[in-house]
């Protein structure tokens, strides 16, 4: 997975200011991810501020890059089913943020996920809570969303 650190493989993250710079596994086989976010131009609002769906995207990778962390080789997260996103307190750019994705729990066909955006002092930004289809590796050409 070293491969995928920087921007994920998604151009639009590293557009937006973020890049991956670590991950792993915990003692419960249950993965993280971790980058800083530096707001860009294109990832503000007119009015100066971090938009909303900058938040969304950085913390959906987060949580996408952790699952693939905790899954076995030619295993992936396959698609977000569901997210819900929190902004607590304004982002702007000038700032450098830290953003986290873990898994709470992994079952056969899911993953369900949390990510934090927090600002230098540790202090919540924004957090996201996802549900996560998972592809296992014995599941191959099954009609699976692609």
């Amino acid at each position: 997975m070293d491969r995928w650190l920087g921007d994920g493989g998604m151009a639009l993250l590293r557009e937006l200011g973020a890049s991956l710079d670590a991950y792993g596994v915990d003692g419960e086989d249950l993965g993280w991810a971790e980058g800083d976010l530096e707001p860009t131009a294109l990832a503000l609002n007119p009015a100066g501020g971090v938009q909303a769906g900058v938040h969304v995207t950085v913390l959906d990778a987060a949580m996408n890059f952790a699952i693939n962390a905790a899954l076995a080789r030619g295993e992936r997260a396959e698609a977000t089913l569901e997210i819900s996103t929190e902004l607590v307190r304004g982002a702007r750019a000038g700032v450098r943020y830290r953003f986290r994705g873990e898994v709470v729990r992994l079952s056969r066909r899911a993953a369900f996920a949390e990510g934090t955006i927090r600002d230098p002092d540790g202090q919540v930004v924004s957090r996201a809570s996802a549900t996560f289809l998972v592809r296992r590796a014995d599941e191959a050409g099954r009609g699976l969303v692609s």
